[in-house]
């Protein structure tokens, strides 16, 4: 596909390279394999889709989302983990960046389990753990979960009194009390409350929706952006926030033991409201995966002129993004 002026001004020159690949004998996806250094694959020109191979090697690390860039919520995509693990094979390097509002310990088993192995990254950053450093901003609020018990975690360590709605300060919002629920109307009553009681609310995903398996349910972001139209007060934390990026890019820096550039880390997602808002907001370039949370609306992503069609619809609503590639899903090839 055609780039951008932006990114063909810097292709092949690496203006902001610091080191090229050395030679690795590695595992990837199970595989022995031994790389010299990173070969770009052409993008495929029936489609315009864009490969991770021929954007690789202009970045050192990848800021990478999570759900439903790398698994659906029921299995791990192999295309994505094997992508993850050659890109990583190289000597770069991967730290998923996700709004998951939970801690990060708690995301490595749960990925874990839906096959995701640990050569597909370094490290894990989550909403969750910037959630935590807001509320220990105010340690004596008396607080009140709004969400499902697996993700009280959050507040190990918090030692603020955990309270009934009526007697809250503060809401910690982390997702519905039910995830069979599909619609955030059930919870108008509670919100009216919390809204009459000047509660101020943290929201630790602002994910609207996310895909779990074959159906959509709704996140924590849902029921925020309700709350912020009754007129609750709301903190976002999490992508597209500024926090967790810094986060995300002191992880990298420590993994490279240097200070690295913004135009040497790409970030990878399929949320435009959260992954592609966060790197236009955060001046980051974009790799955009159209099979997320946004397969309906951008199904046949398989010619030239529906792939342009999708990144005038991106570059309309984000001004000045660096969108440098799209893929139906994050795949090496």
């Amino acid at each position: 596909m055609d780039r951008p002026a932006s990114l063909q001004a810097r292709n092949w020159q690496f203006d902001c390279r610091l080191r090229p690949p050395s030679k690795l004998d590695t595992w990837v996806a199970g595989r022995h394999v031994s790389f010299m250094t990173i070969t770009p694959q052409p993008s495929n020109a029936s489609t315009g889709l864009t490969p991770l191979s021929i954007l690789a090697s202009q970045y050192d690390g990848l800021l990478c989302d999570v759900w439903g860039v790398i698994h659906n919520g029921a299995a791990a995509f192999d295309d994505a983990v094997d992508a993850l693990c050659r890109f990583r094979a190289t000597g770069r390097h991967v730290v998923l960046i996700t709004n998951a509002p939970r801690l990060a310990k708690d995301v490595y088993p749960q990925l874990e389990r839906l096959g995701v192995p640990r050569d597909a990254f370094d490290c894990i950053v989550t909403s969750g753990d910037v959630t935590r450093n807001l509320i220990q901003r105010d340690p004596d609020a008396a607080l009140f979960h709004f969400g499902p018990a697996r993700d009280r975690s959050i507040l190990e360590g918090a030692t603020n009194p955990i309270v009934g709605l009526s007697d809250a300060r503060l809401c910690l919002l982390t997702g519905p009390l039910d995830d069979a629920i599909e619609t955030v109307d059930v919870y108008q009553d509670l919100l009216v409350e919390m809204r009459d009681n000047a509660v101020q609310m943290i929201c630790a995903n602002p994910d609207l929706v996310v895909r779990d398996a074959d159906r959509m349910v709704i996140c924590a972001g849902s029921i925020a952006q309700r709350y912020s139209q009754l007129g609750g007060t709301v903190i976002f934390s999490g992508k597209p926030q500024a926090a967790i990026y810094q986060e995300a890019r002191n992880r990298v820096d420590a993994l490279a033991n240097r200070k690295v550039p913004k135009c040497r880390l790409l970030a990878v997602g399929d949320g435009m409201p959260t992954d592609i808002k966060g790197a236009a907001k955060n001046g980051l370039d974009a790799y955009f995966i159209a099979g997320g949370i946004h397969a309906d609306e951008f199904a046949g992503m398989n010619t030239p002129a529906n792939v342009a069609s999708v990144r005038k619809i991106i570059e309309s609503q984000y001004p000045g993004i660096n969108l440098v590639g799209m893929n139906d899903r994050l795949r090496w090839v």
